[in-house]
C-alpha cells in the first residue's frame, strides 16, 4: 500500500491544526461518530485530507450533490496524486424509473440515458477497491443504492501472468461469461479481439488503454499496455487481472441458481394471481419475467436485472442489499466514511428508502415486478449510520442529530486566509432584477465574478436570456444539467469565460469559486426549502473565500431565517476581525487551483452540445429549430449572410438527428 500522503503548498492554519488534532485522536481512539463544524471557507477540505493522512484509513467521501461531488473529486486528487481517488456517482444523464397509476392505468416504462464516461468511473471504483488499498472514494448517494456481491464480483476475474499457460479457448469463453464481448471491426472499451495468437482485451474501466496478450502456443509471453487510438505500447507488465464489465455479472453456477429461484419464485406469484383471480397481472407478470430469463439464459444479463439483485447475491427477503460500502468492507480493515455537508446529505439518505419502496410496491402488486424487486432498494437510514466504523459529519450548520451523536464536535470559525464573513446588505426587491444588474455591471468591471440564486428553473434561463441581451456574460446551471457540463460551467466561471452563474440549488453547498465577490439572493424573503436559515448561511458562503466578499438579499421584508442568518453571520465575523487584529492578519483571497475537468480533452463543447441536443425531448427540439429559423431570418435582412448560413448549417444539422 502506498502511504496517504497529503501534497498541497499550504500548512494548516487557523482553527484546522486543532480540528485535526482533535478528530484523528477521536478516529484512533475508535469512537464511531465525529463532526466537523466548519464555516464555509475555512478549509474543511485540507482539515478531510490531513485526517486522512493522519489516520491512514481507505475512506469514502459522500455528498448529496454531484457538482460538488465532481469538485471534491479534483481537489483530492490533487492533495493526493499517488493515490487512487475515485468517483463513483450515478451514471444517467437521464433517468426515469419505471413507474405504474393504477387510477389510470398508466404504466411509465423504464427509460434512462446512460453517461459512458460516468459508468467507466463507476467500475473503475469497483476493480480499485478490490485491488489496492490506498484508495479515496468520493461518492453521491448513488453509493446507497444496491451493487453486486462484492465477493462474486472478485472471484468472477481473470487473472494474466507472463510464463503461465492458459488455454485461448477458455480464456476467450471466460471472457464472454464475464460480460466482454468480440469486436473485430470497431474495438471499444469492454471488447475483445483476437489477430492470431495476439488478443487484446479493452477493460471496461480503462480511460484510453488497452491490454495486449501475446502467446507463444498457449503461454503467455508477453503483457502490455498500449495506448488506444496510436497502439502505441505505454506500459510492459508482468501480470494483470481482468474484472468484469459489471458489478451484477456473476458465475455461471450462480446464476443457474439464480435462474431456478426467479422460476421458483414465478411460480409461486402465478399461483397467488391465480387464487385471486387476477388474470391481467398474472399474464402481465408471466410475459415480463419468462422474456428477461430467457435474456438471463442466453447472454447473462437483461433489462432491469437489478431488480433481481437479491436472487443473484443470494441474500434473504429483507436483508441488507449490497452497495459499494461492501466494498470497503471487502477490505477488511477500518475505513472512514466523510458525510460532507451532511446537513443535507443525511435527510437525503433518510428519504430515499421510503419514496423507492412507495413505487415499488405498487408494481409489484399489479405484476409488473417480482416480490423480491422490493429488495433492489437503498440502505435504509438505521443500515446506513451503523455501515461504518467511523464516520466523519462535515458542515457549516450541523444538525441536531449529528451533534448528538457525535464523540468529538471541532470548531473551524477561523479562516487560513484571515478572511471574514461576506458584508450582508439588503435591497428591497422591487425592481430587484434591474438593481441587480446595476450591481453586476460594477462587479465585473474588477474582474470578478457574479452568483445568482432564483427559485425556478425557468427563472434562471429566463434571467439569463435577459442579461445576455444587456451584453452581459452569463450563463445558468440547474439539475438538467448533467454532471460533467456543470464541472465544466464552474471551470468556464473561474477561467472568466463568462462573469456570471444563475442558478437555484446547485449554488449552495460546497460550491467553491474564490473569483467569486457578490452572492444575489432574488426573493430572499420567499420562507421555504430553498430560503431556509440553513440555506441562506450555505449560499452567503459562496461568497466568503474572496477579501471583498458581499452578499445581497432582495426582499421586502427581514423573515425569521434572514434574520438568523444575518445574525450568525455577523457574529462570526466579530470573532474573525478580533482574530485577525490580534495577529495581524491581513484578509487574502483565496487561492485554488482550477479542477480538472471530468470529461476527455478531445470531448469539446461541439460534442457536448451534440450530445444535449440528442437527448433533447422532440418538442423542445422543435422549439429550438423554430428560435434558429427566427435567428436565421433575422441574419438575412441585416445582410449578415455568414451568420445566416451558419445558423442555416446548425438547421440541418439538428434535423438529421
Amino acid at each position: 500500500m502506498t502511504p496517504f500522503k497529503v501534497h498541497s503548498p499550504h500548512s494548516p492554519a487557523g482553527d484546522q491544526p486543532e480540528a485535526i488534532e482533535k478528530l484523528t485522536a477521536s478516529i484512533v481512539k475508535g469512537n464511531q461518530y465525529n463532526t466537523l463544524h466548519g464555516v464555509t471557507g475555512s478549509g474543511k477540505t485540507h482539515t478531510m485530507a490531513r485526517i486522512i493522512e493522519a489516520t491512514q484509513m481507505p475512506t469514502l467521501i459522500m455528498t448529496h450533490n454531484k457538482t460538488l461531488a465532481a469538485q471534491l473529486y479534483s481537489e483530492f486528487r490533487g492533495f493526493f496524486p499517488n493515490n487512487h481517488v475515485e468517483y463513483f456517482i450515478s451514471y444517467y444523464d437521464y433517468y426515469q424509473p419505471e413507474a405504474y397509476i393504477p387510477r389510470s392505468d398508466l404504466f411509465i416504462e423504464k427509460d434512462s440515458s446512460i453517461n459512458e464516461e460516468l459508468e467507466r468511473l463507476r467500475l473503475s471504483t469497483t476493480a480499485s477497491l478490490l485491488t489496492f488499498e490506498d484508495i479515496i472514494c468520493v461518492a453521491s448517494v448513488s453509493a446507497n443504492y444496491g451493487l453486486g456481491n462484492p465477493e462474486e464480483y472478485k472471484a468472477n476475474v481473470q487473472k494474466l501472468e507472463v510464463g503461465q499457460d492458459y488455454s485461448q479457448r477458455a480464456l476467450l469463453l471466460k471472457l464472454v461469461e464475464m460480460g466482454y464481448k468480440r469486436n473485430d471491426n470497431f474495438f471499444d472499451r469492454s471488447d475483445f479481439r483476437v489477430n492470431g495468437d495476439v488478443i487484446d482485451i479493452f477493460p471496461a474501466y480503462f480511460e484510453e488503454e488497452f491490454i495486449r496478450i501475446e502467446f507463444f502456443g498457449d503461454e503467455v509471453e508477453s503483457l502490455t499496455k498500449h495506448e488506444y487510438l496510436t497502439n502505441t505500447k505505454t506500459a510492459t507488465l508482468n501480470d494483470a487481472i481482468i474484472y468484469s464489465v459489471n458489478p451484477f455479472v456473476v458465475s455461471q453456477s450462480r446464476l443457474a441458481k439464480a435462474i431456478e429461484s426467479i422460476e421458483n419464485e414465478l411460480t409461486a406469484r402465478l399461483e397467488f394471481y391465480h387464487q385471486n383471480e387476477q388474470f391481467v397481472e398474472y399474464q402481465r407478470l408471466k410475459q415480463r419475467v419468462e422474456f428477461d430469463l430467457e435474456m438471463l439464459e442466453a447472454t447473462g444479463m437483461c433489462k432491469g436485472i437489478e431488480n433481481y439483485a437479491r436472487l443473484l447475491t443470494d441474500k434473504e427477503p429483507g436483508e441488507t442489499p449490497y452497495s459499494l460500502i461492501d466494498y470497503f468492507k471487502a477490505m477488511n480493515r477500518p475505513f472512514l466514511l466523510i458525510v460532507d455537508e451532511s446537513h443535507v446529505s443525511l435527510p437525503q439518505f433518510r428519504g430515499m428508502y421510503a419514496a423507492d419502496k412507495s413505487r415499488k410496491e405498487v408494481l409489484v402488486d399489479y405484476g409488473f415486478r417480482l416480490p423480491s424487486a422490493l429488495d433492489n432498494r437503498p440502505l435504509k437510514f438505521d443500515e446506513f449510520i451503523n455501515v461504518a466504523p467511523h464516520f466523519l459529519f462535515v458542515s457549516a450548520t450541523p444538525a441536531d442529530l449529528e451533534l448528538e451523536l457525535s464523540s468529538e464536535v471541532a470548531k473551524q470559525i477561523i479562516r487560513p486566509t484571515g478572511l471574514l464573513d461576506p458584508t450582508i446588505e439588503i435591497i428591497d426587491s422591487q425592481y430587484q432584477v434591474e438593481k441587480l444588474h446595476d450591481e453586476i455591471k460594477k462587479t465585473i468591471t474588477k474582474n470578478e465574478r457574479v452568483l445568482v440564486t432564483v427559485l425556478t428553473k425557468k427563472m434562471a434561463e429566463e434571467l439569463a436570456t435577459y442579461y445576455a441581451d444587456l451584453g452581459i456574460k452569463v450563463k445558468y446551471m440547474h439539475s438538467d444539467i448533467d454532471a460533467i457540463q456543470r464541472n465544466h460551467i464552474i471551470r468556464e466561471l473561474r477561467l472568466g469565460k463568462f462573469d456570471v452563474l444563475i442558478g437555484i440549488n446547485l449554488l449552495r453547498e460546497g460550491l467553491d469559486i474564490p473569483e467569486t465577490s457578490l452572492v444575489a439572493i432574488l426573493d430572499a424573503d420567499k420562507e421555504g426549502f430553498l430560503r431556509s436559515r440553513t440555506s441562506l448561511i450555505q449560499t452567503m458562503g459562496r461568497a466568503a473565500r474572496n477579501s471583498n466578499g458581499r452578499v445581497i438579499l432582495f426582499a421586502k421584508r427581514i423573515t425569521d431565517s434572514m434574520k438568523f442568518a444575518i445574525d450568525t453571520t455577523n457574529e462570526r465575523r466579530k470573532v474573525q476581525e478580533a482574530h485577525n487584529l490580534e495577529f495581524g492578519i491581513t484578509p487574502k483571497t483565496t487561492t485554488r487551483s482550477l479542477d480538472e475537468s471530468l470529461k476527455l480533452e478531445e470531448y469539446d463543447e461541439t460534442a457536448l452540445k451534440k450530445q444535449r441536443i440528442e437527448k433533447m425531448p422532440a418538442s423542445e427540439r422543435k422549439k429550438m429549430l423554430i428560435e434558429l429559423n427566427k435567428a436565421m431570418t433575422k441574419a438575412s435582412r441585416e445582410l449578415n449572410f455568414e451568420e445566416a448560413i451558419r445558423l442555416r448549417d446548425e438547421i440541418e444539422k439538428i434535423k438529421k438527428l
